[in-house]
Order: C-alpha cells, then sequence, then structure tokens
C-alpha cells in the first residue's frame, strides 16, 4: 500500500476495511490504517461474533452481501488480495465473480488449518500471483498456474521489518510493553491461535504452553489468538489460569507492527503457531518453538524447532529449554526486502486489454528455473568475496558462473577496518544487483588459513593477512546485510569451483592443487568436500616431502610450499640474481625479482634457473603422488599462476613415480579464471538450491 501511494503519478489507491480491523476486542486495527496516513474509502462490518465454525461460515456470507455495492462504486482495475484469511475468501469470490482482475500476494504456500485450502481457493480465483518463496511458486506452477503471471517478489512485510528493526530505542518499546526490568534476550514472545480443523485439540495445547510458560518463570508477552473459530474458549483457558493478573506476564490484543518487529527481533524466544514464528522471526534469528500442526509444511529456518505432538507440559519445556537465549543466522527464506519494488513492476507490466478469462496450464507447465523475463524472474546469485594477501574482492555470481560485476579494493591490515570494507562492498554489490535484476541468495567467503565452515570462523590465517585469526565472519556479516553467510578456505573453494564449473563436473573424487604465492588445494571424495576432524585436511602445500629442505612459512622444513610457492621460487630467482647468474637473454634482471623472471630465464635457456623449476615441480609432483597414494582420486587439477608452468612435469613425475595403478591418473590445468570467487558463490549456490557440497 505505501509502494502504491507512494507513485500517484502510476496508481490510485483504494483501501476497503472489513472483518476484524473494526472489532474493540481485537484493537480497532483501522485507526492504525488511518494514522498511517491512508484514506480508508469503505468500512464493511462483516464479522457475526460467535467464534466457532458456523460464525466464520456466516461472516464470509455476510461479506459477501456487502461487497458488490463497494465493487461496483469503485471498480478497480486490479483488487489485491493477501493471504489465506476466509474474509479475504468471500473478497476473492465477490471480485472474480465481477469480472475485476485479482493480484493474490502470498499464495503457493502450504501450512495446516483451513488456511491451507482457502489460500489455495483464492489462487485458483485469481489472475496474477506475487509469491514469497522458490517453493512457492513451484506449487503455483503445479497448481496449473500459467507461469508467466507469477512473481517471485518475497514477503512485502520483509522490506519493513528489514528496515525497521536495528532502532535505537527498541528496549524502551520493549519496557513499555513488558516493563522496566525486563532485559534484551531474556523475554518470551508467545502467540498461538486456533487450529479449526481440530479445534478441541488446539486448546488442549494453549493450555499446556500456558502452564509451561508459567514453570518456565520468563517475563512473557501473551497476544490474544485470532478471531478463528476455538478462540473465545482459548482466552477462557488464559483468564483461568490467571495469565492477566500474573507478575511475570502481560497480555495484549494488538501490538503495532514495527513495535512488534522490536519485541520479536530481541526476543529470547517466540512461542505458538503463528505464522509470524516460522516467517517473520527468522529474518532476526530469533529462536523459534512451533507448536502443533498450524504450520504444517511451511518452509522454516533453522531457528525453528517443531513440537508437532505438543501433548505435555513437559515436552513444551523442555522445547523452550533447548532454544530459550539462542541466536541463530538470519534467514531470508521468505524475502530480502525488495518484494515492494518488484510488484509496483510486475503491476506495470500486465495489459489491461489482455483477455480477463483464466487460462490454465494442463498438464505440462514451464520449468520454474526459467529466468529470462525479467520483471518476473530475476537472476539467482549469490555475492561471492575473496580475502587475498593483497586485495579484497566481491563480485555477483550467477547460477550459471557468470561473474555479473566485480569489485576490488586493497586489502585493509587491520581487523575493523577489513570487516567494515567488505560490508561497504557488499552493500554496494546488493544496491547494484537489484538493478541488474539479481536476486542475491547470501554470501559466499574465501579466506586464506584455516577456517571452520560450520560455525564460519578463521581459526588461524597466513602471514599475508593480518589480524586475521579467530575471527567469527558469518555473525557480523549476516546481521548486518540479513543474508546467510558460508565461510570457507580458499583452497576448498577452489575444488567448489571446479565441481560446479571448471574441470571436475561430473567426476566424483578428484583433488585442486592451487599454485600461486603459497601452494593449497581441496580435496572431492565421492562427490563431497573434505575438511577433516580439525579443518586442516587438504593443506596440501605443507605435505613434507624433504627432511631437510627449505623452512617453510608454517615454520616447518621440506614442505612443497617451501619449494614450488611463488615465493619459492621468488627466494631462488633472488640467489640467482645476487649471484650474477639471473640473465635474460645475456642482460641481468632489474629488481624487483619475481617468479616470472625466473619461468622466462628457464624458458631462454639459462640452465641454473631450469635446474630449480625442474626442482620445484618435482616436489610438487611428489607431493601429489602422496595424495594419490593416501586418497586415490582419479584426477588432479592445478590451478593459479603457476600451473600451466608445471602440468607437463607433474605429469611425467606421477608416470614415472607412482604406483603402476595411478601412474595414468590425468593431471589437467584449470580453466577457470576466478575460482576463488567462483567456489565462494557456490557454497551458496548449491545449499540455497537444496544441492550438496
Amino acid at each position: 500500500m505505501l509502494g502504491i501511494k507512494s507513485h500517484p503519478e502510476d496508481f490510485q489507491l483504494e483501501v476497503v476495511v472489513l472483518g476484524s480491523h473494526l472489532i474493540d476486542d481485537y484493537g480497532n486495527t483501522f485507526r492504525m490504517i488511518e494514522q498511517d496516513d491512508f484514506d480508508i474509502g469503505s468500512k464493511l462490518h462483516t464479522i457475526v461474533r460467535g467464534e466457532d465454525e458456523a460464525a466464520m461460515v456466516e461472516s464470509v456470507g455476510l461479506a459477501l452481501v456487502k461487497l458488490p455495492d463497494v465493487l461496483q462504486r469503485l471498480k478497480p482495475d486490479i483488487l489485491i488480495v493477501h493471504g489465506d484469511r476466509f474474509d479475504a475468501l468471500a473478497l476473492a469470490t465477490a471480485a472474480a465473480l465481477m469480472n475485476i482482475r485479482i493480484l493474490h500476494v502470498e499464495g503457493g504456500e502450504v501450512s495446516g488449518t483451513i488456511d491451507d485450502s482457502i489460500r489455495h481457493a483464492i489462487s485458483k480465483l485469481a489472475h496474477y500471483h506475487a509469491c514469497c518463496t522458490r517453493r512457492a511458486e513451484q506449487h503455483l506452477i503445479a497448481m496449473c498456474e500459467d507461469h508467466s503471471r507469477i512473481l517471485l517478489a518475497g514477503c512485502p512485510s520483509y522490506d519493513k521489518l528489514l528496515a525497521k528493526h536495528h532502532k535505537e530505542d527498541y528496549m524502551d518499546i520493549i519496557k513499555s510493553w513488558l516493563g522496566e526490568n525486563v532485559k534484551e534476550n531474556d523475554y518470551i514472545v508467545a502467540l498461538q491461535h486456533p487450529v479449526t480443523t481440530d479445534i478441541q485439540h488446539s486448546i488442549k495445547i494453549y493450555g499446556l504452553m500456558l502452564d509451561a510458560l508459567l514453570s518456565f518463570n520468563k517475563k512473557t508477552l501473551v497476544l490474544f489468538p485470532n478471531i478463528d473459530a476455538g478462540s473465545k474458549e482459548m482466552v477462557r483457558v488464559m483468564r483461568r489460569k490467571g495469565i492477566e493478573q500474573h507478575p511475570n506476564f502481560r497480555a495484549v490484543k494488538h501490538v503495532p507492527f514495527e513495535q512488534f518487529i522490536q519485541l520479536v527481533s530481541h526476543a529470547g524466544c517466540m512461542i505458538g503457531n503463528s505464522s509470524c514464528g516460522v516467517r517473520e522471526a527468522g529474518a532476526f534469528g530469533t529462536p523459534v518453538v512451533n507448536l502443533g500442526t498450524r504450520q504444517t509444511g511451511r518452509e522454516t529456518g533453522e531457528n525453528v524447532l517443531h513440537v508437532r505432538d505438543a501433548d505435555t507440559q513437559s515436552k513444551i519445556y523442555h522445547a523452550l529449554e533447548l532454544q530459550f537465549g539462542k541466536r541463530y543466522p538470519c534467514s531470508k527464506i521468505y524475502g530480502d526486502g525488495n518484494a515492494v519494488p518488484r510488484i509496483l513492476k510486475f503491476l506495470h507490466s500486465i495489459n489491461m486489454s489482455e483477455p480477463l478469462q483464466k487460462t490454465f496450464c494442463f498438464p505440462i507447465v514451464k520449468d520454474s528455473n526459467s529466468q529470462d523475463i525479467d520483471h518476473i524472474l530475476e537472476t539467482q546469485s549469490a555475492l561471492a568475496v575473496d580475502l587475498g594477501g593483497t586485495n579484497l574482492r566481491v563480485a555477483i555470481v550467477c547460477m550459471r558462473g557468470s561473474i555479473v560485476k566485480k569489485y576490488i579494493q586493497l586489502n585493509p591490515k587491520t581487523y575493523e577496518a577489513r570487516i567494515n570494507l567488505i560490508l561497504k562492498m557488499c552493500t554496494e554489490a546488493m544496491q547494484d544487483a537489484i538493478r541488474l535484476n539479481c536476486r542475491i541468495l547470501g554470501v559466499g567467503i574465501s579466506s586464506g588459513g584455516r577456517v571452520n565452515p560450520q560455525d564460519g570462523v578463521v581459526l588461524h590465517s597466513t602471514k599475508l593477512i593480518q589480524e586475521w585469526s579467530s575471527v567469527d565472519l558469518r555473525t557480523p556479516i549476516s546481521d548486518a546485510l540479513h543474508l546467510p553467510v558460508w565461510v570457507d578456505n580458499d583452497g576448498n573453494c577452489a575444488a567448489l569451483a571446479e565441481k560446479k564449473f571448471g574441470q571436475g563436473r561430473g567426476v566424483e573424487n578428484f583433488a585442486t592443487v592451487i599454485t600461486g604465492t603459497g601452494i593449497g588445494g581441496g580435496i572431492i571424495l565421492n562427490n563431497e568436500l573434505v575438511h577433516g576432524s580439525t579443518f586442516c585436511a587438504a593443506e596440501l602445500g605443507h605435505i613434507i616431502v624433504s627432511l631437510d629442505g627449505p623452512e617453510c612459512s608454517c615454520g616447518s622444513q621440506g614442505c612443497i610450499e617451501a619449494y614450488a610457492s611463488g615465493l619459492a621460487l621468488q627466494r631462488e630467482a633472488k640467489k640467482l640474481n645476487d649471484e650474477d647468474i639471473m640473465t635474460i637473454e645475456g642482460m641481468k634482471v632489474v629488481e624487483p625479482i619475481t617468479a616470472i623472471h625466473l619461468i622466462s630465464a628457464a624458458k631462454m635457456g639459462n640452465s641454473k634457473a631450469q635446474a630449480v623449476l625442474n626442482k620445484a615441480s618435482t616436489a610438487l609432483g611428489v607431493g601429489i603422488i602422496n595424495i594419490l597414494h593416501t586418497v586415490n582420486p582419479s584426477l588432479i587439477i592445478l590451478s593459479g599462476v603457476l600451473a600451466s608452468c608445471y602440468q607437463a612435469s607433474v605429469q611425467r613425475v606421477i608416470s614415472e613415480r607412482a604406483l603402476s595403478s595411478a601412474q595414468n591418473i590425468k593431471v589437467l590445468t584449470s580453466d577457470l579464471e576466478e575460482p576463488a570467487l567462483l567456489g565462494a558463490a557456490t557454497m551458496v549456490l548449491d545449499y540455497t538450491t537444496r544441492r550438496i557440497y
């Protein structure tokens, strides 16, 4: 509504208010619509009190009696109907019978109770759909809705809650509802509604929930149930238990949305069966205990603990113990805060001259992964971050592995400056992604050093990146960007990139070896990345190939990295240059000396340079033979700037020194230009599309 109102040159908004908005017991919430500066054109009293099944049916009938006059007077081009309430079904029915186009918001989702049937019924009456999740979109397509009339928008409420939940005065809001002594993350929000298909059981669960909350002894905000059949009995249960008089409890009928956001986002836990628990709460990482079957089938983040058979107080109490006070990564299953611009763009695209009669797609529907209609489907993409010793790089990477846009800055020397720059670059990329029609599904980060990918923590960094040990990357970035975040070591990311986009496609077992400033890599076994018990599997650069070899940056001696890395070659090149042996075409090399000078000298026939390269490639080849004899991959992929220099020599060493069963294993060079960025993106794209890596 706010989005439409802000574009008066394109749209004229008419507001019709009916149902429980106009009931005193439920807060007369129509006043809040007026406070938001909306003109209400019509108010229709359509609720028949009784709070039972018959009253719900009578309310639908009363709405159908009153709506035709209003719709005939307004003659809307498009009627926007939201959700799955019974009064919304009356509105959609009236509009469909009066040949008014309907846009249904939040269709295609699955849950328990009669709401499920109502939601799908509205979808069948609607001409256009703005759904929240990829799965909801697929459900609508499976229901034979026209794919070209479905917009994957995200949930409009996320636009407001993601923008508003970081308010400086949030504690004032919390205290205004729960008292001065309440603390952040130390209270509970409870919201339980009737299940209209099993009213008596839902009333029993409500009583058990209140008993568990009384025993749990935490400050609790209890919201009254909605107006569905069974709500009156639930309120009686609450009053019999003295909830409204209990010092730990505050029972309220309604909380303004912006204040409700603060209460949920800073709660120690949310409990009940409201869709808010499985939808909005996930955006804040708030732990949720979901009771009963009302939300069965809903997509949820990892913050939700389901107690579907909530048949005892102790079971609910134990769930509270498990969840209370935890914090989870922010989930954006239901939106990224940009639903409204997408819906407005979609409304603009509707051709009012096209036939009003709906057509259904029986029985074949378009592939839901099609992304070639820019106002309907966006390109699924990831933000990829690569933390190198010199540069910090961020890229928008689409599902096919194309880098849509790349951003490069010098990597700061301090932790604080580095985190701030990552957030600044990612924020800029997210803004550009909207313009570029890319849907950002999450953030993948590739970092040098040893990484715990389960917790998103860099355990130990390389010497090239300062102030970068025991660093939690996931939490601050996820909290700031409201996106899920994955973190892994740059070698593992390179292996993931090869598996998804490069030489490793379709190969179950292979190893990737990165040859650059250092030596790293990753191992894929049985299609899965190997991390090891302490996350140092595939530290390939530190395989020891000589007991008395040169000193390595890790503190040991004789590692592959001490022989074959770019730094090792640079070290040997400087030695030769100091001895006046390092010449190219008879001329001494001008400082600064690099590994490239050594390689050039070797190609020009410098025997000393050739000897250094031969020793380096032999060390690398012997190290790779150790990999072949340990995990027996079927392919070795060399990546990095030195890969082409080493490939033939390593293949020769393997054929000469490996066991006969491993001598024919191929060594290929990578054809990927940005393996670290592509691998970081792969973590996001594979997980969010339910693939396993």
